[in-house]
């Protein structure tokens, strides 16, 4: 059964911002240091957690802006910032200001969307620009079985989906040229493969990030009935394959960072 966007926004605070977001936003912090920025837009802020760290070490004269499109993570994030009387500004109304700098989070961004999108950020940008997304190389442990899933429940004929999403995904050098080309200069790139590990496949297929954030848009050229035959089969298909072994998959989570021509 889908979930609501309030479920979804609670399953984002209590799942995924501790384990998934924290992977791209490490290497933010690892990797990027403010400097005298007045004016930040943090773009699609999820519940909060990064935006509200980061506003504690600016500069006192700094402000820091964020956004979610969705009302419901801002309900959460805005109740976030009210519990640390922080003056993070959330808000789900696209600004049409510019900013000193931009930071975004692209990891939930369809491969399809990334262009727009990162046209979007860079507009709103008058200097630097930061982001974070999977690029390629990610999930090929479970694109390879969900290939094989197709196969034992004779929909071969939809494989080229599969093979969609591996070349959908792209590499760092897709993305940097395509920043380039909007107008982002000195760009530097970090590369960091991390791993998702579950106890088996069900643990794995009921995971709040698969069940709810991956597997949705990954199967959507499958009818509901599909979906569900995908599911269980694929929870199977792994367990018959790693035997007493934990199942793994990776991602090469890339923080890209520009300054603005």
């Amino acid at each position: 059964m889908s979930k609501t966007q309030k479920e979804l926004a609670f399953l984002r605070d209590l799942y995924i911002a501790n384990d998934w977001t924290a992977r791209f936003t490490d290497i933010f912090d690892q990797n990027f240091k403010f400097a005298d920025e007045r004016n930040i837009l943090y773009v699609n802020a999820g519940t909060g957690n990064h935006a509200l760290a980061l506003n504690e070490n600016l500069d006192k004269d700094s402000q820091l802006n964020a956004f979610n499109e969705d009302d419901e993570l801002n309900v959460i994030a805005k109740a976030k910032a009210d519990a640390l009387k922080s003056d993070v500004y959330f808000s789900s109304f696209f600004p049409d200001d510019t900013f000193d700098t931009v930071l975004a989070d692209a990891s939930f961004v369809e491969p399809k969307n990334l262009h727009s999108f990162l046209a979007e950020i860079i507009d709103l940008s008058a200097g630097q620009v930061a982001f974070f997304l999977p690029t390629a190389g990610s999930f090929g442990e479970i694109f390879s079985f969900l290939w094989e899933t197709l196969l034992d429940l004779d929909l071969l004929e939809k494989g080229t989906e599969i093979e969609r999403l591996i070349s959908d995904l792209p590499t760092v050098t897709n993305v940097k040229e395509t920043i380039k080309n909007l107008g982002l200069t000195k760009l530097e790139t970090v590369t960091k493969n991390e791993i998702f590990e579950f106890k088996n496949g069900t643990e794995f297929i009921n995971s709040p990030l698969v069940e709810n954030f991956l597997l949705p848009v990954w199967l959507e050229f499958l009818d509901a009935d599909e979906q569900e035959q995908v599911r269980q089969q694929l929870a199977q298909k792994i367990d018959a394959d790693d035997g007493t072994f934990s199942f793994r998959f990776s991602v090469k989570a890339t923080l890209v960072v520009g300054e603005k021509i």
